[in-house]
């Protein structure tokens, strides 16, 4: 088996070229097994590069336990460099792409930055003052938090569990955000991945919901966000019941490429 290896803000994954359907069949173990960061390659995630008429490419995407998810922000910026880097797409030149959360418009400014349109977020829910729930591509529950120290003291493992697997989210259960607002365009944060089951370095669906939740509060619709892993940028257009004209931007770097 041939791969890549891409991360985006830290976020990495395992990119597998299916134009063919070579690896159409690969099981949820084998997934796990690839993505175990002791004895297999190491990611957050593994891709599949598939075929899709009249658009670009299909993207399927695996958390690293093995389980399907409708999409992954950074994974589909990092597929989107892989499509660059195999001559799929060209630099400069907007095209479309299809997940199994619907269709994403995005354009390689360069070999390794990447814009990303991101679905239509229809509904956001104000749980509190503070804590939101909404849907951007997977689901997200946000909490700002006081301050950037009051986010770095977070246990955030221990925090996020009883949310993410809480009677409110179920069965599916959700990603656990935590937000600090450092200014008017600039926010930080930390994020808990279902399937991953853990803290990530960086998760573009979460730090898509981070912003908005933040652009609700405090009237911006423009955010600077640094993850543990890298800084990211979002815009978008909120009422604050939906967010429309959704866009993720940043780098999506290609690490290494194998064989296994």
């Amino acid at each position: 088996m041939k791969f890549s290896k891409y991360q985006g803000a830290g976020n990495d994954f395992i990119i597998l070229n299916d134009l063919n359907h070579s690896y159409s069949d690969i099981t949820p173990k084998q997934i796990a097994a690839l993505c175990d960061r002791r004895f297999g390659i190491g990611a957050d995630g593994l891709l599949l590069l598939q075929p899709a008429n009249e658009l670009a490419f299909r993207m399927k995407y695996y958390n690293s336990d093995g389980s399907l998810a409708s999409f992954c922000g950074n994974g589909a910026r990092c597929i989107c460099a892989f499509a660059l880097a195999t001559g799929l797409v060209e630099t400069g030149r907007p095209f479309e792409f299809v997940a199994d959360d619907g269709r994403h418009r995005a354009v390689c400014t360069s070999a390794d930055h990447i814009d990303l349109q991101m679905i239509d977020v229809e509904r956001i829910e104000r749980i509190d003052n503070n804590i939101f729930a909404m849907n951007t591509g997977v689901p997200h529950y946000v909490e700002i938090v006081p301050s950037e120290q009051a986010l770095d003291a977070i246990s955030i493992v221990e925090r996020a569990r009883p949310i993410r697997f809480g009677e409110r989210f179920a069965p599916q259960g959700t990603n656990v955000n935590f937000v600090a607002v450092s200014d008017i365009q600039h926010i930080s944060i930390r994020t808990y991945e279902r399937g991953v089951e853990d803290e990530t370095l960086a998760c573009g669906t979460g730090i898509t919901a981070g912003a908005i939740a933040a652009g609700i509060i405090s009237g911006a619709r423009e955010f600077d966000v640094d993850a543990r892993g890298g800084r990211l940028k979002v815009r978008f257009e909120t009422d604050g019941t939906m967010a429309r004209n959704v866009h993720l931007g940043g780098p999506a770097v290609r690490v290494f490429d194998g064989e296994i």
